[in-house]
């Protein structure tokens, strides 16, 4: 599906990022692999290189728009174009409103969504020239429909909606896509961390009454990075089992 198309993907190093640069790696993309975390990463490369993929790592802080422009370099050094971007990287710091420091929303808001700002500015650029080029901003469902603790992260993964369809339109003419995927509650690390009973409690207000897969997310991201959705932008793909409609 995204043969020889070369992907660079952002918090790659575990969970929902991991399984999409596993699935672009599986459809026969080249992997650029970002993440805060080196050595997660390298691991990731590790692992794809027993596969025959070429990949490469890139320790990025996407929140630094120097480690952006640092990282499509690294692309464009390795492979010499980029074809895909996902913006997956993303951080919690869950709380109160009355008790969220100021803190904690500047680092949410820095991490989620200037650090897709940041990426896509400094991806387009090469995507422009090319003519050619997939954007794929992995949103919530949170920031559509808002949730109790989480006032930093749902206007952060909303922003990213509201970038998603605004880059969409004016990327157009250039042959590239923007969408987003906004993943449900997804059974990862950090809800693996749960007590059961909250894992329940969580599946009982999905329709599909099971919390969704990392690979879940990854195939819509596979999809949106392939010729076959290239008339498709602008879009934000839920994939939530129904909890939201």
């Amino acid at each position: 599906m995204v043969k020889d198309r070369v992907a660079v993907v952002t918090g790659a190093s575990r969970g929902i990022g991991r399984s999409i640069a596993l699935a672009l790696a599986a459809g026969g993309a080249r992997i650029v692999a970002a993440d805060i975390s080196l050595e997660g990463c390298q691991a990731l490369v590790d692992e794809l290189a027993k596969t025959g993929t070429e990949a490469v790592a890139v320790q990025c802080n996407v929140a630094v728009a120097e480690d952006a422009e640092r990282l499509v370099n690294a692309a464009m050094e390795k492979f010499g174009k980029i074809d895909i971007l996902v913006n997956n990287a993303g951080i919690t710091r869950d709380g109160l409103l009355v008790r969220m420091k100021d803190d904690e929303w500047d680092a949410v808001l820095s991490v989620n969504l200037k650090g897709a700002f940041v990426c896509t500015r400094a991806a387009s650029k090469v995507m422009t020239k090319q003519r050619y080029g997939r954007i794929i901003n992995i949103a919530s469902i949170v920031g559509q429909m808002g949730n109790a603790g989480q006032a930093n992260y749902c206007a952060s993964k909303a922003g990213l909606i509201g970038l998603t369809k605004s880059n969409a339109r004016e990327l157009a003419k250039r042959n590239i896509t923007v969408n987003a995927v906004a993943p449900g509650f997804i059974a990862t690390d950090m809800t693996e961390a749960l007590p059961e009973k909250v894992r329940q409690e969580l599946a009982a207000q999905i329709p599909m009454e099971r919390l969704g897969s990392a690979d879940d997310i990854a195939n819509a991201v596979l999809f949106l990075a392939s010729d076959n959705s290239a008339y498709i932008t602008g879009q934000v793909v839920a994939v939530n089992g129904g909890m939201y409609m």
